[in-house]
């Protein structure tokens, strides 16, 4: 039997609760998950490409078969050196899609092998993004129920400008 792998991408700047429930997801239906930790040199993010890695880490270590990983890389070579088969991705709402779709047409473009397959997250998560916790732990909100507690506690120490 053949096992499958599928590989969640993202930058999880930071990693929310709303993608812990869509690796939960995907790792009822796949084998192997690695949830891809994009190193983004075009962004800015809050946190260096080791952090979210370490914070990812952290915040999924309660899940059998996810693997954590950053790659710096075109992310359908990334998923070929890996052995992955599908690229997850969620969808929170319409104004989502035409993004994803146009990613995923060029994904499949770039490597016919390798398939998209979208994700919704569970009705109390869709709303949230990382950049709406960012804003809201930016202006001294809780981002208790949106993050796993470490998450929290790094990204307001690390708005407050300190590193804890």
């Amino acid at each position: 039997m053949t096992q499958i792998t599928a590989i969640y991408p993202g930058t999880f700047d930071p990693i929310t609760l709303g993608h812990a429930d869509i690796v939960g997801r995907a790792a009822r239906l796949f084998d192997h998950v690695i949830v891809g930790v994009a190193a983004s040199p075009s962004k800015t993010p809050v946190f260096s490409w080791e952090e979210r890695i370490e914070l990812a880490r952290t915040a999924l270590a309660s899940f059998s078969g996810v693997e954590v990983a950053g790659f710096d890389n075109l992310l359908v070579d990334y998923a070929k050196q890996r052995g992955a088969q599908v690229i997850i991705r969620g969808l929170r709402a319409v104004s989502d899609f035409e993004y994803e779709f146009q990613l995923s047409r060029m994904n499949r473009r770039l490597a016919r092998d390798i398939e998209t397959l979208y994700l919704t997250p569970s009705e109390q998560f869709e709303y949230i993004s990382s950049s709406l916790v960012r804003e809201i732990a930016s202006l001294g909100g809780d981002i208790g129920e949106f993050v796993h507690h470490d998450v929290q506690t790094a990204l307001v120490a690390r708005l407050a400008g300190r590193d804890d």
